[in-house]
């Protein structure tokens, strides 16, 4: 059998059902994340920045997991790496 014959699974690939599945995955871990961050951040120091970095970051989980549920993976996988990225950027700069 040819590489073109094979399907997803059987070269080691995702199928889209999978790579939804593992997007909503993570986006859920990273709002549970995001919560235990901000219930920390909150007990030290109750800020409005605090709560709107991580408010901001539990809304776009949220959004991830609805776009992987439709199917727009990729853009998911983005968003939420950008996200994360800009959160942690925010939390060592701005809020230390």
């Amino acid at each position: 059998m040819s590489m073109s014959e094979q399907g997803p699974a059987e070269r080691g690939a995702r199928t889209p059902r999978q790579a939804r599945r593992l997007r909503v995955a993570a986006a859920t871990a990273g709002m549970a994340v995001a919560a235990a961050l901000l219930g920390i951040h909150l007990v030290d120091r109750a800020s409005v920045l605090v709560v709107g970095v991580y408010g901001l970051l539990l809304i776009l989980c949220g959004l991830v997991v609805e776009l992987s549920r439709r199917g727009r993976t990729r853009l998911g996988s983005y968003l939420l790496g950008c996200g994360l990225a800009a959160a942690l950027v925010m939390d060592i700069v701005v809020l230390s």
